[in-house]
């Protein structure tokens, strides 16, 4: 269980919990919460803080899935990753500012090559501890920070 805040494409933000599996065939350890939002499956479960009971979140109106732990626990991975510092805003002008991480070749190292170099749903932005799952489909534009 990781606890989260979601805010959804009606506008409201709700403080709840999701639940990720122990276990993945890709690697070792449970699924990180962008692994979860970029299965695919439609909806994901989401607990409110407020509300009794498990709600099912269609991921498409999930605008952004935001909780307190890094993108990378591996610190390998930390260490081999490249950072691009971004604004990003989002459909209905809210505006997420920080740090993407991305393993790209040195050839494509631009905020565009990250933006364009997979198909996923859901992309990463870290601010001062807290991690936004992003989805695509609700970003109006992106820009670099350098």
């Amino acid at each position: 269980m990781v606890l989260a805040r979601l805010r959804l494409t009606a506008g409201e933000e709700l403080p709840g919990t999701i639940f990720t599996s122990d276990r993945v065939q890709q690697h070792e350890g449970p699924e990180t919460v962008l692994e979860l939002l970029n299965r695919p499956e439609e909806f994901f479960a989401f607990r409110p803080d407020k509300v009794e009971g498990v709600l099912l979140i269609a991921k498409a109106h999930t605008v952004s899935l935001s909780v307190n732990e890094p993108v990378f626990p591996d610190p390998a991975r930390l260490e081999a990753a490249r950072w691009v510092d971004m604004d990003v805003v989002m459909a209905g002008g809210a505006t997420l500012s920080g740090r993407a991480s991305f393993e790209q070749p040195d050839f494509h190292q631009r905020l565009l090559d990250f933006l364009n170099a997979t198909r996923d749903a859901f992309f990463a932005v870290s601010h001062d501890g807290t991690t936004h799952y992003v989805n695509r489909a609700h970003v109006l534009f992106a820009r670099p920070r350098d």
